[in-house]
């Protein structure tokens, strides 16, 4: 079975580009969302959460606020490198587990959509790596518009990762989502279907 790894920066486009691959049957494991299901009350993700934050970014019914949260450790780089201590050993566990049922099931390719495969070690597990690129200043706009944030804060999230440029030597290919939403999905058909046709 081959993995395909899909990443991108904040803002240019992967989550789409994900939903697109859905739409062509493509399997798709999503880390933000296995990583959401984690932190809900009573999940392993949540446990750990709690136990180093408290209530602090917890609601009244227990539930976390996320978005409180990712303000929190978006203003400090350290605080955010250990929460990503907690987050990551869970989120892999749980990938590899859905990766084993696939092979298993006989899916010839499965596509990880995982925003940080770059900066982590998962680069070194997919047979490929897909990225999503778009330039700085549509990224700023997205996250602005979809996330209801000033310039500011936006550039803060942005720059919290690597710069979308110094991941292309790490493609094995490019997924240009400068243009319109039928180019972009012209795009992702090819190149599954081109993987399509490699795995037979």
């Amino acid at each position: 079975m081959r993995l395909i790894g899909l990443t991108g920066s904040i803002g240019t486009g992967k989550s789409e580009v994900s939903d697109i691959l859905r739409t062509l049957g493509a399997p798709v494991i999503d880390a933000d969302r296995l990583t959401h299901f984690l932190q809900g009350r009573g999940q392993p993700l949540w446990h750990a959460i709690w136990s180093r934050y408290g209530w602090s970014v917890l609601g009244a019914d227990g539930a976390l606020l996320r978005r409180k949260l990712g303000h929190r450790i978006f203003q400090d780089s350290e605080e955010r490198r250990k929460l990503n201590l907690l987050v990551h050993p869970l989120v892999r566990s749980a990938i590899m587990e859905q990766v084993a049922k696939m092979s298993r099931e006989g899916c010839p390719a499965v596509v990880l959509d995982i925003p940080l495969l770059i900066e982590s070690d998962w680069r070194q597990n997919v047979d490929q790596i897909w990225l999503v690129y778009a330039p700085l200043e549509a990224q700023l706009e997205r996250v602005m518009r979809r996330d209801h944030l000033g310039r500011e804060e936006a550039l803060r999230r942005i720059h919290a990762q690597i710069p979308v440029d110094e991941k292309i030597p790490y493609a094995d290919f490019i997924i240009d989502n400068q243009g319109s939403l039928e180019g972009l999905r012209e795009q992702v058909k090819n190149l599954w279907h081109k993987q399509n046709t490699e795995s037979e």
